[in-house]
């Protein structure tokens, strides 16, 4: 194996200390070398070796430094992407990259220009339920795709502490830029960039400037219509995905494990780390002749986004394709500031 890439992170908030460190710190193609902690310094209580700047020059000019993860609020990740791309460094950017088309294809273009890679961590298609998802779909199974709906539901009417979160007037605030792009880049990854588009959002919760509902419906070949849907004032989440096709449906409730198994600090490499609990097994409904109905319980691969720090590991080290391509998110944030 070739030498570690050394990586920093550049916050050490809930996404640093869940999202990030511990895959960092676990994939041996990976030297978790600083973080970014401008006030409390509480990355050292669970990885002791590891350097905190307090400011981001400091990790700019870490001539070691040749990975970045911009984990900062939306409104930063544009600059900041741009600032690790100037110093010479590869970027590993949390969703949203950007909050529109222009800034995206700059960054885009700087990299080249830089002989760097600039990633786009979109770890949801790495969820345990949306991979029985696309399982199922490959399969063919399902017969033509008709209708599918994806959806994410919180229940939160209260507006988040985290003022910046609801702050009006800034483009990348909101329900659309915080789930949309885990949903539209599951979509995107199975069907690709859809013909026809039309998008409905709404600002529900008492005192909200931002908005907190949308839905978007999209049109693919063969009549295929795929509704995304998402919305802070769900009580009882439906199901998370809904698949209609000609030959039967599959139906899945959103059942990964992985963020609330990292939150109570189990890693990614201990035993049963992913794994679906009993009973959240997806529904496959298949018709037969004379119409004769068979149910059958679909469980779900073990979800794991160590798979997508590999994927970043061998895309720098042995020229991999990324399979979070430059077009799946250009298309996503069209979408996005549509």
């Amino acid at each position: 194996m070739s030498s570690p890439i050394v990586t920093g992170i550049l916050s050490f908030g809930m996404s640093g200390r869940i999202f990030h460190a511990p895959f960092v710190h676990a994939h041996p193609g990976f030297q978790f070398k600083a973080v970014l902690e401008r006030n409390q310094k509480n990355a050292v209580k669970y990885y002791p070796d590891v350097v905190s700047y307090d400011r981001i020059e400091d990790m700019l000019n870490d001539a070691e430094i040749e990975l970045i993860v911009v984990n900062t609020p939306n409104q930063l990740h544009y600059e900041q992407a741009k600032q690790v791309l100037q110093a010479g460094k590869h970027v590993l950017i949390e969703k949203p990259v950007t909050a529109n088309l222009t800034q995206l294809l700059e960054l885009y273009d700087l990299a080249k220009a830089q002989n760097k890679h600039l990633f786009v961590y979109q770890n949801r298609r790495l969820d345990s339920d949306f991979q029985s998802v696309k399982e199922v779909i490959e399969s063919g199974r399902l017969g033509n795709l008709v209708e599918a709906h994806f959806r994410y539901d919180r229940y939160k009417p209260v507006l988040s502490p985290k003022a910046f979160k609801e702050a009006a007037g800034m483009d990348s605030n909101g329900l659309v830029y915080d789930l949309g792009p885990h949903l539209l880049d599951q979509v995107i990854s199975l069907f690709g960039k859809p013909l026809t588009s039309h998008k409905v959002t709404a600002s529900h919760r008492e005192g909200s400037a931002v908005i907190d509902y949308f839905n978007y419906q999209l049109t693919y070949p063969h009549q295929l219509t795929v509704q995304v849907t998402s919305s802070l004032l769900v009580a009882q989440p439906l199901p998370a995905f809904v698949l209609h096709g000609t030959a039967g449906s599959y139906i899945k409730d959103r059942c990964d494990v992985q963020e609330a198994q990292l939150d109570q600090e189990i890693k990614p490499t201990d035993a049963g780390y992913g794994v679906e609990p009993e009973g959240c097994e997806g529904q496959l409904v298949l018709m037969g002749i004379n119409n004769e109905k068979t149910i059958e319980k679909i469980p779900s691969h073990t979800g794991n986004y160590l798979n997508l720090f590999e994927a970043v590991y061998q895309t720098i080290v042995n020229g991999a394709l990324y399979p979070i391509t430059d077009e799946h998110i250009a298309w996503q944030v069209e979408l996005l500031e549509a």
